[in-house]
């Protein structure tokens, strides 16, 4: 297994460690209390949640615009963007690194897609990767490539208090139905060590004859507390799970200047803790529990080895979604 820093970094390391050590624990400080906040939210958030009536969608069908793996003639990029389409209507699920690389508009140039083509767009999470680039994160701004912005505003559905340019920002504080047939878990918390406070929402789809769809952006919140949460909205089975789930165990995507990022960054737990196959496992098994027919993993967040240790230990079908895909469901 590679190590997350550079060996040619660590003389480096040694010779900062008197700024780092303080920063480190000062960062675990604020890691621990949001962890209580976010456990103790979420916990509320779930009592009180109430079932929704979701109505039935003759299927459910998803274009790829944004992902790290590609079918021909479509880029990748460490980053998300989904289409879902019923017969009630489109909505894009995140938009990648907006605008700051060419991935986004070159991939919806292929499909021959624009807002216009959609009710509204909802953002799963205020990362980067999710919500149009790093100035966009930094500004807490969601960024839509300006070619893409349809003719008049639409709604953006946002986990977390931010600003939208172009768009009509709402913010999500429940589950709820949206629009096309699709429904929003509402926001649940996670305590990130780098990343800090972080609201993530994840979409359900109610297929007819079939059962419940889940996508996730990150998963960041767990995806055991995520279907803690879909089971409070519906009774009804679940027929997929879908989207990331964050499990750079063994590389990361879009490593730099030495350091493998999302292993450092984008695992949430403190530096000196990593992932391992025991976090797969108890994933694996939770998702085995609510028995879904199918799978559909991103691999913008999840190294090579945590996708194939999926597919050996998942009882569902199981595909890795790609840039390019045009899906039925």
């Amino acid at each position: 297994m590679k190590t997350r820093i550079s060996p040619m970094l660590w003389p480096f390391l040694a010779v900062t460690s008197p700024l780092l050590i303080p920063f480190l624990i000062k960062k675990n400080s604020y890691y621990k209390n949001n962890k209580i906040r976010a456990d103790k939210l979420n916990a509320q958030r779930i009592k009180k949640a109430e079932s929704i009536e979701l109505p039935e969608v003759e299927s459910l069908k998803i274009k790829v615009l944004v992902e790290w793996k590609t079918k021909k003639d479509f880029s990748g990029d460490a980053g998300v963007s989904y289409l879902f389409s019923t017969e009630y209507g489109s909505m894009l699920f995140d938009i990648g690194h907006g605008g700051e690389n060419d991935v986004l508009v070159s991939n919806a140039e292929i499909f021959d897609f624009d807002l216009n083509q959609i009710k509204a767009l909802i953002v799963s999470h205020l990362h980067k990767d999710h919500m149009g680039g790093l100035k966009a994160a930094r500004e807490k701004t969601v960024k839509v490539p300006e070619v893409l912005l349809p003719d008049s505003k639409i709604n953006c559905y946002l986990p977390d208090t931010a600003e939208v340019d172009n768009l009509n920002p709402v913010i999500i504080e429940k589950p709820e139905l949206l629009n096309a047939g699709i429904a929003t878990t509402g926001p649940l918390a996670r305590s990130l060590f780098f990343l800090g406070y972080t609201e993530e929402q994840a979409l359900i789809i109610n297929i007819k004859d079939k059962g419940l769809a889940i996508f996730t952006g990150c998963g960041h919140p767990t995806i055991e507390l995520i279907l803690d949460m879909v089971k409070k909205i519906s009774d009804q089975p679940i027929y997929a799970i879908g989207g990331g789930l964050h499990f750079p165990l063994t590389e990361g995507r879009g490593n730099s200047f030495g350091f493998e990022l999302q292993r450092i960054f984008g695992t949430g737990k403190p530096p000196w803790e990593s992932l391992s196959e025991s976090d797969l496992k108890k994933t694996i098994d939770t998702i085995n529990k609510v028995e879904p027919e199918k799978v559909f993993l991103s691999g913008h967040d999840s190294c090579d080895y945590a996708l194939n240790y999926f597919k050996k230990n998942l009882n569902a079908e199981l595909k890795t979604l790609k840039a390019g895909d045009d899906l039925r469901i």
